[in-house]
């Protein structure tokens, strides 16, 4: 019989993709105050992986990708999703929107974004919401699973990802260590 254990807290990240580079310290600056400081922030990525995004957007989407300092329960990711999506909502003119907002989280071993879409391999969270497990870790790596994004899938994406994996395996063992001296939770 296996027993239940708490869920280790997770690493938070927003992907953003834009259509202006110049929305990106306003939305920074929303998403700090909703999410907390960040901890770190990609380079900027060149879309050019679907025209998906292009009547909405324009053609030239750029990408960024942000990771909170403070670390998150899993079970709040519907929650992270809805608030991204009113973001969003915020930003649009004349209905189409700017940013297009994808929260998800890192643990040690996968990557996970939320959705609104259902899917086969994605597992509903509540809320009207999805996981998508997006890339495992396997062999010193994040590895792309068949329905992966190809952003996601990329390179640039997946070694700024292994950064924040590196980070995040240093928060949980400071709160570790934390906890064993008596400190309990750090104060992110």
């Amino acid at each position: 019989m296996s027993v239940p254990q708490p869920p280790r807290p997770a690493k938070l990240i927003i992907g953003l993709l834009l259509a202006r580079k110049d929305l990106f310290p306003l939305l920074a600056a929303e998403l700090e105050a909703a999410f907390g400081t960040l901890d770190l922030v990609s380079a900027w990525m060149a879309f050019g992986y679907t025209s998906y995004y292009a009547p909405e957007m324009g053609a030239e989407v750029v990408r960024r990708v942000l990771a909170f300092r403070s670390l998150v329960d899993q079970e709040r990711l519907a929650e992270i999703k809805l608030a991204t999506n009113a973001i969003e909502q915020a930003h649009a003119v004349d209905g189409r929107r700017q940013a297009n907002l994808d929260p998800g989280y890192l643990l040690l071993e996968r990557f996970v974004l939320a959705t609104g879409k259902n899917y086969s391999h994605r597992i509903y969270i509540g809320r009207g919401i999805y996981a998508d497990l997006t890339l495992i870790y396997r062999r010193g790596t994040f590895e792309a699973l068949p329905w992966t994004y190809p952003d996601y899938a990329d390179r640039p994406l997946r070694r700024f990802l292994l950064a924040v994996r590196g980070k995040y395996a240093l928060d949980i063992k400071m709160r570790a260590l934390q906890g064993r001296q008596g400190g309990g939770r750090p104060d992110d």
